[in-house]
Order: structure tokens, then sequence, then C-alpha cells
């Protein structure tokens, strides 16, 4: 499998993705400079990575979604092409329009920077397909606009159409009020797109994927993403 990591400047997460695609998973990876204009052409999934693209200036992602490279990045995905957004990564996939709804600054108008639980609500994406929907999953989150919004007419057609990944619970596995940390509507973490190939969610599996850093829950992700690929193949 061979994924892409697109860099923008701001990002802060990307290395970290670099490190646990290549050296965890084992994948071939490559660093994509966000000026290009053209993705290589064998690959099999790119990833927006978390951090402050362009220093979040305007709204959260709203000035990356306009870099040259983007243009392929929204035909890769328009294509068929598997797309995952992390943390900022998930927020310029909504201002790209690939992800429907917008990340709002957390209801307390703070920076979020800890571990918090999430239940994955289904197993039908590239990303939760290898994931117990009864497990808890420890990842930690880091943003100050993570609180996922949309019209109710969006979120109606989202739990309708199975494309809500995540929700944020207890250690227990209780979706409730006390577990969202920022406020997101229906407890929501991450999402895909109708088509089921362009994910986001604001917690960061990457910081999650190894033994060595106290914490592999997230590994599942990658895990579950590189399944998918490879059935394909």
């Amino acid at each position: 499998m061979k994924i892409g990591v697109v860099i923008f400047p701001g990002s802060n997460c990307d290395h970290d993705m670099l490190h646990v695609l290549g050296n965890v998973m084992q994948q071939e990876v490559v660093a994509l400079w966000h000026k290009d204009s053209e993705l290589p052409s064998d690959l099999d999934c790119v990833v927006l990575p978390g951090g402050f693209s362009y220093g979040d200036y305007l709204r959260c992602g709203a000035i990356a979604r306009f870099s040259p490279l983007m243009e392929a990045v929204i035909r890769f995905a328009n294509d068929g092409g598997y797309v995952f957004g992390i943390c900022n990564g998930f927020q310029i996939l909504c201002e790209a329009g690939l992800l429907p709804g917008v990340l709002l600054r957390n209801d307390r108008q703070k920076f979020i920077c800890r571990n918090v639980y999430l239940k994955a609500v289904t197993r039908n994406s590239a990303i939760t397909s290898r994931i117990d929907p009864q497990s808890v999953l420890k990842i930690p989150i880091a943003h100050a606009e993570g609180r996922y919004y949309a019209d109710e007419a969006t979120l109606a057609e989202l739990e309708a159409n199975d494309q809500i990944l995540f929700k944020y619970c207890t250690p227990s596995g209780e979706i409730n009020e006390d577990a969202n940390p920022n406020g997101a509507l229906r407890n929501i973490a991450g999402i895909c797109n109708g088509g089921r190939n362009v994910f986001g969610m604001m917690p960061h599996p990457e910081r999650a994927s190894e033994t060595a850093l106290g914490n592999s829950d997230g590994r599942a992700l990658f895990e579950s993403l590189l399944q998918a690929v490879e059935s394909l193949v």
C-alpha cells in the first residue's frame, strides 16, 4: 500500500503520521507538498494530517482548502480514492466540501489537549471495519475548533446513511453529554462521506498507535484501512 501525507505550512502532525504509517505499519509512505499540482499516480490513500495550516487564519482549513494540491486530492476522492483527514485535516475536508458540516470553536472557547474516549458506532467503513463496536478507544485530542456542527437535515442524513463513524463516550462506553469534550452535536467525533471513501475525525489515532507510547488503541484504525485497501487489490 502506498500512502501520501500532505504537508501544509503549519502542519505539525505530518511527521508523526509519516512515522506511524512507514515505521509502525510498515507501508510505503511519501510526503506530498501542498504547492504541487498533481498526486503520484500509484497512491492508494491520501492523508491530511493535523496542525495549524496557514496559522488557522480565517477559519481552520479555509486557506489550505485552496492549496494547489487540494484540487488533485478532490479529484482523487471523487474518483473513489481513500482520503483520511485528522483534526486540521478533517477541518480542511469540510472546507473543501468533501465532507458535510463544519468544525466550530469548542463550546468552552478553550484549546483542549487530553485523552478522550470513543466508540466506533459502525463497522461499515474502511477505518472502522476491524473495530469492535462494544470496545472503547482512548485517543488524544488537541484542538480549539473541534465542535462538529451541521443542520438537522444533514445530521439526520448522516444517521440514516450510517456515515457517523465515531462518537465521544465515557470510559465505560456511555455516549452522553458528560463525555462530550467540545460540544459536538450528537457527540460526533468522526464521519465519512456518502461514498464511504473519505473519512474525517478530530482525535489523533497516530498519537496512540505504539506500545512505546503506552497506548496503541489508534492502531486499529490503520489496520482496518490497510485491510480494506488490500481487499481491493
